[in-house]
């Protein structure tokens, strides 16, 4: 498996993916600059990405700032020891923090090692995470696609490739997640870059700013 590391990697799988899908010649030139992102691998990684579930890229920075200020730093052991009144004033939902603390716990107790998540096999990885209350395959997904650097992952749960896919592709409606899942069959092993392509094409051509996935 190719890890995505750096720009140049990106550059490599676009170049690839084109000649694969020649639909997607249009998007490259289209969605601009396709950024890395990516994040060391661990706890703290994994937990900005739970903190960013289903909400808006300012609101997932504005909590992740609170959650920093008021733990002093994103280790399993701070985090477990949040109480439900600090964890409130950061703006947690009870099932974001159930799922912080329980995957902090998890971490703690040697349940999962985030590190080690990173060299599993793909699938391996995700059913180790998406064990745990809380985690779903976006979750697992994104991870591996950020923290491990995976150059084959493909979150197609996630609601932004899905409008991107749609609107760059000529789908009427938004395809669904086992639709997308069907079309990306054919960006493999690069799936991991046509992620980032698609949401660098769903800021510029779509105008909803920096997108970052949202599951």
């Amino acid at each position: 498996m190719r890890t995505i590391e750096t720009l140049d990697d990106i550059a490599d799988g676009l170049e690839a993916l084109v000649r694969l899908d020649q639909r997607l010649v249009p998007v490259v030139a289209k969605a601009g600059t396709v950024p890395l992102r990516r994040q060391a691998p661990g706890f703290k990684g994994l937990a900005e990405i739970v903190v960013g579930q289903m909400v808006s890229k300012a609101s997932a920075v504005a909590i992740w700032r609170r959650l920093i200020e008021e733990a002093g730093a994103c280790t399993p052991e701070r985090i477990a020891g949040l109480s439900d009144a600090q964890c409130r004033s950061i703006g947690l939902s009870r099932a974001k923090e159930r799922t912080l603390k329980g995957a902090a716990e998890a971490v703690l107790s040697g349940q999962i090692d985030p590190q080690a998540l990173c060299a599993m096999p793909a699938d391996e990885s995700i059913a180790a995470m998406t064990a745990l209350k809380g985690i779903g395959p976006w979750t697992a997904e994104v991870y591996l696609l950020f923290c491990a650097g995976h150059g084959d992952i493909f979150p197609a749960g996630d609601v932004a490739l899905q409008a991107a896919a749609g609107h760059a592709l000529g789908f009427e409606a938004r395809p669904d997640q086992k639709t997308l899942r069907q079309i990306a069959v054919d960006w493999q092993p690069w799936r991991g870059v046509a992620a980032r392509l698609l949401w660098a094409y769903y800021a510029t051509e779509m105008r909803r700013g920096d997108a970052v996935p949202t599951g």
